[in-house]
């Protein structure tokens, strides 16, 4: 069982209230609800005044939010990929919002919970699975797929420069022997790339990156979600989204140009195929990033970035 302290971590949590921008009466939108920690703050802020709905795709983390949760009267939770959002809403025949939080980490129980897969510092099966009812899991990737679908996995998804090496490496082990646990795999990747001394940073670490991705299809589907949040958002409502690697990162912030009315095909004048229709107003200059103080506090926080958007009135 993992302490509160440990638990209850939510990154850049004070910036991402104050861009949310919260106004008592209004209806927000928690999109990965986790643990609770950002959603709890926000529904301190509402003061009891509003309505907070929630989804989240692993149920573990749904049970430890709802009890934690459960003094607030005003709040919704749902077991759902939070790509599901529109469609949610629009069963609640709720047409607008006035704010929306997207945190698009994993959470320090996966992490840290050597059965769920997701870190190779814990010894446990490769499963990476953020909703544990669906079917794939990273080990039917690692021991299914060919040598060419498994280097293409580690480029797109982990830009991993020894992405072929690794791949044909897992490919001749499977043929004798399973990799069956999160260490197997880090040892062999650490076997096949080496590691730089005093490099504090595993050799494994874009493998796992990449076969999460994979595994959760975390970024099939993610610009469309946030066009149809925007889409969602009343005048004046703000969407604020947490990314930690640099994919997902690029397109939080081309989706929200794009939505700004800037050029972001950078084809010259009459070229421009982009829009040009500015529905957002840009609040985050360049993406936010944790203090000095919260790295310390929590490490896990050092690759988060943070950007948010106004909503433009008609």
């Amino acid at each position: 069982m993992l302490s509160n302290s440990v638990e209850h971590t939510p990154v850049l949590l004070n910036e991402a209230m104050t861009l949310l921008n919260v106004r008592p009466g209004g209806l927000y939108i928690d999109c990965t609800v986790g643990l609770g920690g950002h959603t709890e703050a926000l529904l301190e802020k509402l003061g009891g005044h509003g309505r907070v709905i929630g989804t989240d795709r692993d149920r573990q983390a749904i049970e430890k939010a709802r009890q934690r949760l459960s003094r607030f009267p005003n709040f919704e939770l749902y077991h759902s990929n939070f790509k599901n959002l529109p469609l949610i809403l629009s069963r609640l025949s709720l047409q607008a919002i006035d704010g929306c939080l997207v945190d698009l980490g994993v959470s320090s129980m996966q992490l840290t919970s050597a059965e769920r897969g997701f870190s190779f510092r814990e010894t446990g099966p490769l499963d990476m699975r953020m909703d544990r009812e669906q079917k794939t899991s990273a080990a039917q990737l690692v021991h299914e797929l060919t040598e060419d679908q498994l280097a293409d996995i580690f480029r797109r998804f982990g830009e991993e420069p020894a992405a072929r090496k690794i791949a044909a490496t897992i490919v001749t082990e499977r043929r004798t022997k399973r990799v069956r646990t999160t260490t197997e795999l880090a040892e062999l990747v650490e076997r096949v790339k080496g590691r730089r001394p005093g490099s504090r940073i595993h050799p494994a670490t874009q493998v796992f990156q990449a076969l999460r991705i994979a595994v959760n299809q975390e970024l099939e589907g993610l610009e469309e979600f946030l066009d149809a949040v925007i889409e969602r958002l009343r005048p004046g409502g703000r969407l604020v989204v947490i990314s930690f690697q640099s994919l997902e990162d690029r397109v939080v912030k081309q989706l929200f140009q794009k939505k700004a009315g800037r050029c972001i095909c950078f084809r010259p004048g009459d070229a421009c195929i982009c829009p040009r229709q500015e529905l957002v107003q840009i609040l985050t200059k360049k993406p936010v990033v944790p203090s000095a103080e919260e790295t310390a506090a929590n490490p896990r926080s050092r690759s988060a970035k943070l950007r948010a958007v106004e909503k433009i009135g008609d």
